[in-house]
């Protein structure tokens, strides 16, 4: 039995059932996500319904609608007659998740779900199906074959049904205009919502951390600056207290391989002049980004008056642990 094989097929008919379902988009996929919209600009909220596997993907989807920004809550289908209709609320919008389309715990609750003044989509792998008939607006997540050898577990329909779902929280998401900050929000733990809240301003190194020679310094200056302050970095000001360039250690120990006396030559003939820079009022994650984008070491953080205010360096994201 090669076990490669047999994974590298589940997913080649997963991936296969996924390309057919985009390219079965339609109008009804821009009504549903206009109409989510709406919802939620009149303070309603989204209401996830789904029975067995598909409701394993239904607490998916809420979760991803939530973070970023829309509310949404998932409606337990057995509970729902015993008084978890609560939950609904006039203005509402429900996804209803069934691949079959005819799943009686679902259809059955549909007629109580009516009473309200909410609309119905149906995220469904029969589009003529008696939950399509009832709803205002059918999604189609229908797939040729489950990945399953037996052609019986929930598999490629289950990950159409969540890929489906993550397109209508993300084009929502757009349509919205919901920004980095905005996520952030919803997001405060961990490494990311670190990035998302801190500043530029509050990890750089400043002050006496800040490694800064001028202009007619030579290497060595440079690098005693840099042991002093433990940085990686050297910053060479003008003057006027202006950014002129960067000196690492990286650039001395190039340089040191072609000529090892090179700690007695002039900084401002070795520097990187226009090196790379972020606000000091930027988000860490913009820092994070440009250092990726740019495959630098450190950047040089500047302030509101264009002078350099502070210096961050790869090593600073991983003792803060933004990345």
């Amino acid at each position: 039995m090669d076990h490669l094989a047999l994974a590298r097929n589940v997913i080649g008919i997963e991936t296969e059932g996924l390309l057919r379902m985009s390219s079965r988009l339609d109008d009804q996929f821009i009504v549903a996500v206009g109409l989510l919209q709406t919802t939620l600009d009149n303070r309603g909220k989204i209401v996830v319904v789904g029975v067995g596997k598909s409701g394993n993907i239904g607490h998916k989807i809420a979760a991803t609608l939530n973070s970023t920004g829309a509310t949404a809550v998932v409606l337990n289908s057995q509970n729902a007659l015993h008084g978890d209709l609560g939950l609904i609320s006039d203005g509402d919008a429900v996804l209803l998740l069934s691949y079959s389309g005819e799943t009686n715990e679902l259809l059955d609750l549909i007629p109580f779900i009516k009473r309200f003044d909410v609309r119905l989509i149906a995220l469904t792998g029969q589009p003529d199906s008696s939950l399509s008939k009832l709803s205002d607006i059918t999604l189609d997540t229908s797939v040729e074959r489950e990945a399953c050898p037996l052609n019986l577990a929930p598999t490629s329909s289950s990950t159409a049904m969540l890929v489906m779902g993550d397109a209508l929280a993300m084009v929502l998401l757009e349509a919205r205009g919901f920004t980095e900050e905005d996520f952030a929000r919803y997001h405060p733990g961990g490494s990311l919502g670190r990035a998302l809240l801190t500043r530029v301003s509050d990890i750089m190194r400043g002050g006496e951390a800040l490694p800064t020679v001028t202009e007619d310094a030579l290497v060595l200056d440079a690098l005693i600056a840099m042991n002093a302050a433990r940085a990686g970095a050297c910053l060479i000001l003008m003057p006027d207290g202006f950014l002129a360039g960067i000196f690492t250690h990286g650039d001395f120990a190039r340089g040191y391989q072609k000529d090892p006396s090179i700690g007695e030559r002039p900084i401002a003939g070795l520097m990187t002049r226009r090196p790379i820079t972020v606000q000091a009022d930027s988000l860490a994650v913009e820092a994070v980004k440009t250092i990726g984008l740019n495959r630098i070491d450190d950047i040089v953080v500047l302030g509101a008056d264009g002078r350099p205010a502070g210096l961050v360096d790869t090593q600073d994201f991983a003792r803060l642990k933004i990345i």
